[in-house]
């Protein structure tokens, strides 16, 4: 049976499953009580989007230690990367030492990985689209155990996606958010104590163990989630055993019920050139590439101003840790908070850039963290007040990377991986452009300059943002529909 014949099978069922995510036109009708048949949240008001279907391995029917428990899971693999990468960020130091090169001669050797980081993400979510979620997660991982690469964080949002209704989806894009955001700063505040007492090499086999870890427990416990509803549970396609969903012959047998391989590999360009998901991904290479920059090269920077160590640069990185956590925290309801809020004012309608209003509480953080930073570094100011700078940068970039991911995971549901795929692909094309220059424009025209520039680009982005709060909606619905064979 291909794709074609199994939505037409499903013509037959109840209309109400035509409300079951997101119409271009209405927004999300989430409280509705004219539509009595839909399943309802335990609040009785709130309808279950999507509505889930009464299969017990309909991922959204699973408990909620299942879905957690494979949340932090992925989330867990998605800290991987930039924790990874960012590990080089301290040992940057000592391996100038012993091979004669200067610190930001050797930082260029982390622009590559940091570059693939981004550029593996988009292969990934094609690949998942075709083979399924799970063995592609099972196989990336097996390979970064071996080699200590891991490029498949943007896939992580489509597990999100499968598992969690569309009232539940902000919070734990938060949590998701939180790893991603973190992971750059612990792999130096590990590295940076280790260091101290052993040889630079050890944090990377730390690494390689963190790998490794995660990838027993995904072979233990992570499930493949996607679902499709379109068909009735009778012809939902045999489950397997478990090991032959982990390496991906179920998803394989029953692949013609999903993409094509040619249309797997297309979906990833069918939402790049959607206006909404160009302009976002533009506007956050232009806000997170500081994000890297400053992480990068931040070593080079305090070493000299304050005589700092590696164990001193360690306890550095408490600050943003710490920034981010904040962020997590207040994201937490703030984002509930805005979305209940204009679903209240609109008749219990939704529309995906209502998300964006977060950003205008985020950016006068960030513009205050690198302008103070700037005049931190270039006037010497105590390291406590450096350090605060950091953190207000780092608060920010918090809130505008949930904001940011859930704006489209709700314009473009059926596409969660694709999406968060670009969004990914522009916060490391960011970083790898300016971790070339970071350290020779600072000290070309002193950091008062250099993090002030970065802070007007930062200002003139969010104009993208207000231009996507009043168009966002038009340029949709003139872009027309994605129309993949499956979510």
């Amino acid at each position: 049976m291909d794709t074609e014949k199994a939505v037409a099978r499903t013509s037959s069922f109840d209309a109400s499953h035509n409300l079951h995510e997101y119409n271009e036109r209405e927004g999300y009708i989430i409280t509705d009580n004219a539509h009595g048949n839909l399943k309802h949240a335990n609040d009785g008001t709130t309808i279950l989007l999507p509505q889930p279907s009464d299969d017990p391995h309909d991922p959204l029917n699973w408990s909620w230690m299942k879905k957690h428990l494979i949340l932090i899971i992925v989330s867990m693999s998605a800290f991987l990367p930039d924790y990874g990468s960012a590990t080089g960020a301290v040992t940057l130091l000592p391996q100038a030492a012993i091979w004669n090169m200067s610190p930001d001669y050797v930082n260029h050797s982390q622009v590559g990985n940091v570059f693939m980081l981004g550029a593996g993400g988009v292969f990934v979510v094609a690949f998942s689209a075709y083979f399924g979620r799970l063995p592609v997660l099972f196989y990336f991982l097996v390979v970064a155990t071996a080699t200590a690469i891991w490029c498949a964080a943007a896939a992580e949002l489509m597990f999100i996606y499968d598992m969690f209704y569309f009232h539940e989806r902000a919070r734990k894009i938060n949590i998701w958010a939180a790893f991603i955001i973190l992971s750059p700063y612990f792999g130096p505040l590990f590295a940076a104590f280790i260091i101290s007492t052993q040889k630079w090499q050890i944090p990377f086999w730390v690494y390689v163990a963190e790998t490794a870890l995660c990838l027993i427990l995904t072979i233990l416990f992570v499930e493949e989630t996607y679902y499709d509803r379109r068909l009735p549970i009778e012809s939902q396609p045999d489950r397997g055993s478990r090991i032959s969903r982990l390496i991906g012959l179920s998803q394989w047998r029953s692949r013609h019920l999903r993409n094509t391989f040619g249309q797997a590999m297309l979906r990833p360009i069918k939402v790049l050139i959607k206006p909404t998901v160009f302009l976002s991904s533009f506007y956050y290479l232009l806000t997170f590439a500081w994000v890297v920059g400053i992480n990068t090269t931040l070593a080079i920077f305090l070493t000299p101003l304050y005589n700092f160590g590696p164990l001193q640069i360690g306890y550095f990185y408490f600050t943003p840790i710490v920034a981010a956590i904040l962020g997590e925290i207040l994201g937490h309801w703030l984002h509930d908070l805005i979305a209940n809020q204009y679903i209240r004012s609109h008749n219990g309608h939704f529309e995906p850039e209502a998300r964006l209003r977060a950003i205008f509480v985020s950016t006068p953080f960030m513009l205050a963290g690198l302008v103070g930073l700037g005049f931190a570094l270039e006037e010497g100011f105590h390291y406590m007040i450096t350090s605060l700078f950091w953190g207000l940068y780092v608060f920010g970039i918090m809130i505008t990377t949930v904001a940011l991911n859930a704006y489209n995971l709700d314009s473009y549901p059926e596409a969660s991986g694709e999406v968060a795929a670009w969004i990914n692909m522009a916060r490391t094309t960011g970083g790898f452009i300016i971790s070339y220059f970071q350290v020779t424009w600072a000290q070309a025209q002193g950091t008062k300059v250099s993090f002030g520039i970065q802070a007007a680009i930062c200002a003139a982005a969010f104009f993208i943002i207000i231009a996507l709060m009043v168009f966002g909606k038009k340029l949709r619905l003139a872009s027309g529909p994605l129309n993949f064979a499956t979510a």
